[in-house]
């Protein structure tokens, strides 16, 4: 991608979205918003609890308890199924393929984009809270930590495309498809490890219930 692209791929997505359990906001305030490696690091998991969590899928939410910091939630990957996933990675093992996802934090490029994710079964029940940032700023800040990503990774479905080490390409790397539809020639940006400073990137943060925006936080 070069400048030119970039500056269109900004100008589409003037933010970013990304969506928390309910209750995050305090602790993203306190730490940054970090990947699950980094939160494990942070909580001091360890061993084979580590692995677990790091390594596997999560077929379930888990809190990590506060001890000094306050409780965290990793989300759970049910949406991940393995059957799929082992039929579609080249290049990585199931095993690297979570470590990589659980390095990264995730960003979603459009409203219509988190809105299909929060309308999904799993969390269209549950209030959680979502966090919109300034595109520009934090990739003015972030470059060399970003990377960009051409579908849902963090899902799987049936006839899906090839995953492996090029699913997620850095910015200059990135081919920018310009004969797709704008939403689809990026769906994911990502930072690797965590963003220690983001409230100075954060626009607003709101509570959602599916596509129903509940209230304001900040």
């Amino acid at each position: 991608m070069n400048e030119r692209e970039l500056d269109s791929l900004l100008a589409h997505s003037p933010r970013l979205f990304h969506m928390a359990e309910r209750g995050a906001w305090d602790g993203i305030r306190r730490n940054g918003l970090l990947s699950t490696s980094a939160l494990l690091d942070l909580y001091d998991v360890r061993g084979k609890a580590k692995f677990a969590l790091e390594s596997e899928r999560r077929d379930k939410i888990v809190s990590l308890p506060a001890h000094g910091p306050p409780e965290a939630k990793l989300r759970d990957q049910c949406a991940m199924n393995e059957r799929i996933l082992m039929g579609c990675l080249e290049d990585m093992t199931l095993r690297q393929w979570y470590e990589c996802l659980n390095a990264k934090v995730f960003f979603w490029l459009t409203q219509e984009r988190l809105c299909k994710f929060s309308n999904a079964q799993p969390y269209r029940c549950g209030e959680r809270e979502v966090l919109a940032l300034d595109s520009r700023s934090l990739v003015t800040a972030y470059r060399d930590k970003i990377s960009l990503c051409r579908m849902n990774s963090g899902a799987t479905k049936r006839n899906q495309r090839p995953r492996g080490r090029t699913t997620f390409l850095r910015i200059d790397d990135y081919p920018y498809v310009r004969r797709r539809a704008k939403e689809k020639r990026v769906v994911e940006l990502c930072v690797d490890y965590g963003i220690k400073d983001v409230e100075r990137f954060v626009q607003c943060v709101y509570v959602v219930k599916g596509t129903k925006v509940i209230r304001k936080l900040a």
